[in-house]
């Protein structure tokens, strides 16, 4: 029984290796990339538009609902990262409906990948927002003596985010497999149909996980509400 797509290898050569998570990475990437295009290429302003327009609209209306209800006050701004997570990994385990697939997400090394994405993102929203400056400070609130334990947590939250993913995905591809080789094929292929409904909530949790850890990042990083009335008063000051 294989524990990881990584054991299935194409082309090796020295410390590079061609195997099945990246060749199906690389394919699911190429399928959103040619299906955004496609999908997008025709959308109009007007009031009359496509069926398939207004079901993309109220998805996209439905992700940037989810990220201000988090606290991201301009969805606008990180639904193209956090809305391309989701879709990854929504279809990297919803095409678990075809014959021999393997999802790549039930790899370590493409979780720690996504992970490391979020990892990056994070530091990177929170200084578009206050600048370098007013994110590093946020790693010394609420007193210097938390710098320590705030950077542990950047690292460990990144950990943690990589190994439950790829733990859900692995041990229920895993539990498929068992089932396969003792069991009829009807419980094989419910449990694939529960794999559905998991891939989806899976996506779902990291996607709503990478978008409180930006929004933690955000609102530590920006100034205060006394502060900004402190800059306010300040520049009614100077124009009174």
């Amino acid at each position: 029984m294989k524990l990881s797509p990584d054991e299935t290898i194409f082309w090796q050569h020295g410390f590079i290796t061609i195997n099945l998570t990246i060749v199906t990475t690389w394919a699911i990437m190429l399928v959103l990339v040619v299906g955004s295009v496609l999908i997008t290429r025709k959308l109009k302003t007007g009031i009359h538009i496509s069926r398939g327009q207004c079901i993309l609209e109220m998805m996209v209306t439905f992700m940037n609902n989810q990220i201000k209800e988090i606290g991201l006050e301009k969805p606008e701004q990180y639904i193209g990262f956090i809305g391309t997570l989701f879709l990854f990994i929504a279809v990297a385990n919803l095409c678990i409906i075809f014959p021999w697939y393997e999802a790549p997400t039930g790899s370590l090394s493409t979780t720690t990948a996504l992970a490391i994405c979020v990892f990056m993102a994070v530091p990177f929203f929170g200084i578009v927002k206050s600048g370098i400056g007013g994110y590093l400070k946020s790693y010394l609130k609420p007193t210097f003596i938390m710098l320590p334990f705030n950077l542990i947590s950047e690292v460990s939250r990144t950990l943690a985010l990589a190994v439950r993913l790829f733990g859900n995905i692995m041990s229920g591809g895993m539990i498929v497999a068992i089932l396969l080789s003792i069991t009829p094929f009807i419980f094989p292929i419910v449990m694939n149909a529960l794999g559905l409904l998991t891939g989806t909530v899976q996506a779902y949790i990291f996607s709503i996980l990478a978008t409180v850890y930006i929004a933690a990042a955000v609102h530590d990083s920006k100034p205060s509400d006394k502060k900004l009335q402190v800059q306010t008063n300040n520049k009614e000051d100077k124009n009174g």
